[in-house]
């Protein structure tokens, strides 16, 4: 039985591999693209993937079952560009390929602006003199 899980395991783990060969954070997040102006573009990408695996011995007359094995496994990627992250001037946009799929969307979409804000709101905090009241 050993013999057998081992080849199954061995089926699975080269398929695993291979899946990690073709799909890594690079694939998510892609490379930036510097333009002439100085902006910065940084492509984001949804990965979806489906994988199955399996293994069985084989009956045969003339050896005993542990002497035939067979298996296979089959895999299914999807790569589809869904933004770009654009840097110009320090400020940060997410330009969508698609139009909202979801909420979760619109809320990823939103955090750079929410970034913004928030350190707009500190950088002018740090400009506003303090002010002191005089007593008469």
């Amino acid at each position: 039985m050993d013999m057998n899980e081992n080849k199954v395991n061995k089926l699975l783990g080269v398929s695993m591999d291979k899946i990690k060969e073709m799909v890594d954070v690079n694939t998510v997040i892609g490379d930036p693209i510097n333009t002439p102006d100085g902006t910065t573009i940084i492509p984001v990408s949804r990965v979806s993937y489906g994988f199955g695996a399996g293994g069985s011995d084989l009956p045969s007359k003339n050896q005993p079952a542990s002497g035939l094995f067979a298996g296979g496994s089959g895999a299914g990627i999807t790569v589809q560009p869904i933004a770009f992250l654009v840097i110009s001037n320090g400020n940060v946009r997410m330009m969508q390929v698609e139009p909202y799929i979801s909420s979760m969307d619109r809320i990823v979409a939103t955090v750079p602006d929410v970034v913004d804000k928030i350190t707009d709101f500190f950088n002018k905090k740090k400009e506003e003199p303090e002010e002191t009241q005089i007593s008469e």
